[in-house]
């Protein structure tokens, strides 16, 4: 048969994130929120037993924080 090659590709992935940064609040005056939600959109979804870990990972390296720096309260895949 002809000899077609499938190519598999991820479509992205959406998800609402609520976290906090600790270094932020360190830095920041007390009035000053280091509090952040909003919707993150990945390239592939996030992994079901590693989640947390690579959106932390993924948050920090945005934020220029090491992973230990990002709190996630709350994330959720968007659909």
């Amino acid at each position: 048969m002809g000899g077609r090659a499938t190519t598999l590709s991820y479509m992205a992935a959406k998800y609402y994130t609520h976290f906090v940064t600790a270094s932020a609040a360190a830095r920041r005056p007390a009035d000053s929120s280091s509090e952040w939600s909003g919707v993150v959109e990945l390239r592939r979804p996030l992994g079901n037993s590693a989640g947390t870990r690579e959106l932390r990972s993924l948050l920090a390296q945005s934020f220029d924080l090491n992973s230990d720096e990002i709190r996630i309260l709350h994330w959720a895949r968007l659909h």
